[in-house]
């Protein structure tokens, strides 16, 4: 009982003490101010722009924004389901996993792609690296990014109280991406990985147990998925168990390193709300209300 009080208070701490500087961080990413990642990803952000055709600097209208993110995401769904009816065929299946029916594959693409991440298969079983990778652990990064962008938008017309010049959605999305989203993930992922999480493409490895049974072990490029499935506040994990599966959650180090990323964006970003607002105070307020919804160590996809 005093390791899990003790826990969830280093878990709280922690998460708060991380969340400030990174909602400082993500304010000036939104706001466009000069940032020490400038040097860096600018040229890979300018490539994006520039092989899309987009220009982040127009201006959109809320009309606009609620059209690209609506167009985005029937893309995105259109290819997770050509992904999951399809995975039989495609590469990466070294566990030759079939096809996922039409209604599967509907609710599956459909819940990734909104946040929600309903499994109602396994993930040993019911998908291949391909579709963890290119269509789940995809989505798990815009479905992230398109609330976070939404999010900015919102910043801009509370803070300009207008409808119409809310910035450009495209610029804040790709933003959230490359300068928040993967920079954490490659951190998370790396310290999964390094605590026995496998990340590999290799197929199901056979395990001789202590009781001398064998047993059919899956494996995958699961610490790369588990950090934005945590960051992102998704659920869906790479097994059918979630964290409970040891090999997705192996010890009490990555348990509290996903509850703390886990509720580390939802508290950065209403500080950065009030860093965006210049209204601390009220950042303050809304993060106290907060607070209630922590979830509780041990079941990390609550």
């Amino acid at each position: 009982m005093n390791t899990e009080i003790i826990g969830i208070i280093v878990m709280f701490v922690a998460t708060l003490l991380l969340a400030i500087p990174l909602g400082k961080y993500i304010a000036k990413v939104y706001s466009g101010d000069r940032l020490w990642t400038d040097a860096v990803l600018n040229p890979v952000e300018r490539l994006f722009f520039r092989l899309s055709r987009i220009d982040p600097g127009k201006e959109m209208n809320w009309k606009q924004h609620l059209v690209a993110l609506l167009t985005i995401n029937l893309i995105w769904f259109l290819w997770a389901m050509f992904c999951l009816t399809n995975q039989s065929w495609l590469p990466w299946n070294p566990d030759h996993n079939a096809s996922q029916t039409p209604d599967l594959a509907f609710n599956t693409a459909t819940s990734f792609l909104v946040n929600c991440n309903l499994q109602d298969y396994s993930g040993e079983t019911g998908a291949s690296y391909f579709t963890q990778v290119f269509a789940l652990m995809f989505l798990q990064f815009v479905s992230a990014a398109t609330g976070m962008a939404a999010a900015a938008i919102v910043f801009n017309a509370l803070r300009d109280r207008t409808t119409e010049k809310l910035g450009n959605f495209y610029n804040y999305f790709l933003k959230s991406m490359t300068r928040i989203l993967l920079p954490i993930c490659i951190v998370v992922g790396a310290l999964h990985a390094f605590h026995g999480t496998p990340m590999t493409f290799k197929g199901i490895d056979n395990v001789i147990s202590m009781q001398g049974d064998t047993m059919h072990v899956s494996r995958g490029p699961v610490a790369g998925f588990v950090a934005i499935k945590h960051l992102g506040t998704n659920g869906g994990g790479f097994y059918g168990a979630n964290s409970a599966h040891p090999l997705e959650n192996p010890d009490y180090f990555t348990n509290m390193l996903q509850m703390i990323i886990q509720i580390l964006i939802p508290f950065a970003m209403v500080f950065a709300m009030g860093i965006y607002l210049r209204k601390k105070r009220l950042a303050w307020v809304f993060w106290g209300g907060y607070d209630c919804w922590v979830p509780v160590p041990g079941y990390p996809d609550n």
